[in-house]
């Protein structure tokens, strides 16, 4: 196991944390920074799945008293309909992605996944965040998570949906999507990162599976010290964004994921990145 492994391991695992949660997308930073940073090994698809683990847990960490809450309220008698209720409005928002991950994951990855899709999903969803924001009133019907309708959460599943294009982003989908049906930022970002935690675990365990012959002992260092940063950054992030869009809108977001489209593009156009192994 040598230094460079490492350190490749330790640099996309902050990719992957931080780029995770911002409305940002994730899919081509990973295979740009994987490829700048030489990154060819025959398990790179199984290190790209497992660093999303730990990702999970930091948002599972950060709003571990709602989860204690939650889970208390739906387990311990007696019951909490609230508890109840939001966990029904994840489920429901949870299922779009789901139904329709297992029908088209193969074809997303074999038709979709490839640099110009990547490149327009990020240069539409940019363009899409400035008109929105530009329309956008902060007048929003719902502040609370707790109040969440089934309307809403169907719109945002579906607009999760949305993001197995890939580039779209899924935080940048279900953000954006909860502040057009009526949430504030901050109670359309808590349910987003509420929202990840089924969506990612589900997606992550299906990838273990159908990559599970990558998996070998060697890789546990390089593995271990992906998923440290992976979690680390992923807490940094979740963190920042909270604060942050309590000041500010997502334009900033919109005009980074509109150049980081024509990078896209240009590392595809320049052979910088290999697309085709994706």
């Amino acid at each position: 196991m040598d230094f460079m492994q490492l350190l490749t391991a330790f640099v996309l695992g902050i990719v992957e944390g931080v780029t995770e949660f911002l409305p940002v997308s994730s899919t081509g930073h990973l295979i740009i920074a994987g490829d700048l940073l030489g990154y060819q090994s025959d398990t790179r698809d199984a290190f790209e799945v497992v660093i999303q683990f730990p990702a999970i847990l930091a948002v599972c960490w950060i709003f571990r008293a709602k989860l204690a809450e939650v889970t208390k309220g739906v387990l311990v008698a007696p019951r909490s309909q609230p508890s109840i209720r939001f966990v029904l409005m994840l489920l429901i928002a949870f299922l779009p992605a789901a139904v329709l991950g297992v029908i088209f994951h193969k074809t997303i990855k074999e038709v979709l996944f490839n640099p110009l899709v990547v490149a327009a999903a990020l240069i539409i969803g940019g363009l899409l965040i400035i008109v929105i924001e530009r329309l956008h009133r902060d007048h929003p019907n719902t502040t609370e998570l707790d109040n969440i309708t089934t309307g809403q959460a169907v719109k945002i599943g579906f607009m999760q949906a949305l993001a197995m294009i890939p580039g779209t982003s899924r935080s940048g989908a279900t953000i954006i999507g909860g502040l057009v049906f009526g949430l504030s930022r901050r109670a359309a970002a808590e349910f987003s990162f509420f929202l990840a935690i089924p969506t990612m675990f589900g997606a992550m365990v299906l990838d273990v599976y159908k990559h599970r012959d990558l998996f070998t002992m060697a890789d546990v260092p390089v593995f271990a010290v992906g998923c440290i940063t992976s979690f680390l950054s992923a807490m940094w992030a979740v963190r920042f964004l909270l604060r942050y869009i309590s000041t500010h809108t997502f334009v900033s977001f919109a005009y980074y994921r509109i150049a980081f489209g024509l990078i896209v593009i240009a590392s595809w156009y320049f052979g910088f990145a290999d697309w085709s192994s994706n």
